[in-house]
């Protein structure tokens, strides 16, 4: 059995939905494991990660449209607000999605749906440099 870990740095974007599939697809590549589990989890209270469909932009754009409008910024609102307005609310949404995934292997490669890709979801307005942990485990 196998196992490898890898710290994939994230460059700055600001706030919303960004496909990160072809990053972690490129480092898997290089693992030399055919069969496993790729585990995926992100050390951050203001972003998530999250498996979407990654065909058509508007359910992106539906998705932080509609994160916006449940957790709204406002003067106010919260009582955390040490880093601007954006700070409670997107904790709020870090708890409402998720810090970890657990993606099959299969060929060496994820097993992934048609469909679906790997997305950072960055709920502050700045740009931050994210970090995010791959381990994978296999044969």
């Amino acid at each position: 059995m196998k196992q490898a870990t890898h710290h994939l740095t994230l460059e700055p974007r600001g706030r919303g939905l960004f496909e990160v599939t072809d990053e972690i697809a490129a480092w898997l590549a290089g693992q030399s494991v055919d069969e496993g589990l790729l585990t995926l989890f992100i050390p951050h209270t203001s972003a998530s990660i999250l498996i979407q469909e990654n065909a058509d932009p508007d359910v992106r754009r539906d998705i932080e449209t509609f994160f916006a409008n449940l957790v709204p910024e406002g003067a106010g609102l919260y009582r955390h607000t040490a880093e601007g307005p954006d700070d409670m609310p997107a904790h709020i949404k870090g708890a409402l999605t998720q810090t970890q995934l657990a993606i099959p292997v299969s060929g060496g490669r994820m097993s992934l749906g048609t469909w679906q890709g790997i997305y950072l979801f960055e709920h502050r307005a700045r740009a931050l440099r994210r970090q995010l942990i791959l381990h994978l485990i296999g044969e």
